[in-house]
């Protein structure tokens, strides 16, 4: 039985501890989501991809959809996309039904697939200028060309032959096609697969951009690094179900967060009351120690008083909050011993 985990944001609050009051905003109406999906399921023939899972994103917000090979994340996409049809749910992007509506859902939404067919023969200029022409039956408008390439860091590959682009700069130029017409939605499907660290920043640094200015992204993405940078809201799927879901501060809320440090073999550990539950090692002539909390600070700073107090050092100190690498290694681990039940 797969279970899936919830997590929300907290209220806010200042350095006193209360509430920070925010403006009544009871007499405005809530923004309808930009992505609303309800017991989707996708099947091929006998085999159930996608077995019945939620999403949800709000205007302006980036979903990280994240999971392990063969979960469901692609077929999720293309029904979002209104590339096939859900076998059942209800599924709505920008208010539309995407299989019913899928033109209609094209002109308002940007697609960066995990595999594209850009053609070797032409540069990057004669492609998006052909895009323009294509797309939309010319009902969008588009920014200019050398605009569009600006963005994404290809002026100086504008007129080279895409067959001797690198696999990154093709990437771009794939981001730059999606973006054309200013999608109110954006669709990245493994967007950085094959950047270098350099590229990958600057990616990430224009999808801030177009949240910052309200555009909606849908993401797959198998660094967790940038999920964990980027969304607000996640789910990771496993065998076709969402396991975990949430906004990403809340599903990091369920986890505990860490402190290791190292004390001398012959050293007594800090009372219960000082820290919460610790394991311990020994390893030449050291105590290793790892304490999981759920409240850092407190244990960190009574941590440190003890070690001021008694004068023992403590070694290797490294604290850290929980991270979204942890939480897919537990979904991993906890869905892999059910299979093995």
């Amino acid at each position: 039985m797969t279970t899936t985990r919830t997590g929300d944001r907290d209220h806010p609050r200042g350095a006193s501890g209360a509430t920070t009051t925010t403006p009544d905003r009871s007499c405005r109406p809530a923004p309808d989501p930009a992505v609303e999906v309800r017991g989707l399921r996708c099947s091929y023939g006998d085999f159930e991809a996608v077995r019945g899972i939620d999403l949800h994103a709000g205007p302006g917000e980036l979903l990280a959809v994240l999971g392990t090979n063969g979960a469901g994340k692609t077929t999720t996409l293309e029904a979002l996309q209104g590339r096939r049809p859900a076998d059942a749910g209800h599924v709505r992007v920008l208010g539309l039904d995407p299989a019913r509506q899928r033109r209609a859902l094209a002109a308002r939404a940007g697609v960066v697939l995990q595999e594209s067919a850009l053609p070797d023969e032409l540069t990057p200029a004669e492609f998006l200028l052909l895009w323009q022409k294509m797309a939309g039956g010319g009902n969008l408008t588009h920014r200019p060309v050398d605009e569009q390439l600006a963005r994404v860091d290809l002026t100086h590959r504008r007129d080279v032959r895409i067959g001797r682009l690198s696999g990154g700069e093709r990437r771009r130029l794939d981001l730059a096609t999606a973006l054309s017409a200013d999608p109110e939605l954006l669709f990245l499907d493994e967007p950085t697969a094959g950047l270098d660290p350099e590229s990958r920043a600057d990616t990430w640094t224009l999808i801030r951009q177009l949240l910052h200015t309200g555009t909606t992204v849908v993401l797959t993405t198998h660094y967790l690094e940038e999920a964990d940078a980027l969304a607000d809201r996640l789910a990771i799927m496993h065998e076709g179900h969402v396991v975990v879901a949430g906004t990403l501060d809340g599903v990091l809320a369920t986890r505990d967060a860490r402190i290791r440090f190292a004390i001398p073999n012959d050293t007594a550990l800090p009372g219960e009351h000082l820290i919460g539950q610790a394991t311990l090692t020994r390893h030449r002539g050291r105590q290793h120690v790892e304490v999981r909390t759920t409240d850092l600070a407190h244990d960190l700073r009574s941590l440190l008083a003890w070690s001021q107090t008694t004068g023992i050092d403590l070694q290797r100190l490294h604290a850290s909050e929980p991270t979204l690498a942890e939480v897919f290694h537990d979904v991993r681990a906890t869905t892999t011993q059910e299979v093995t039940r």
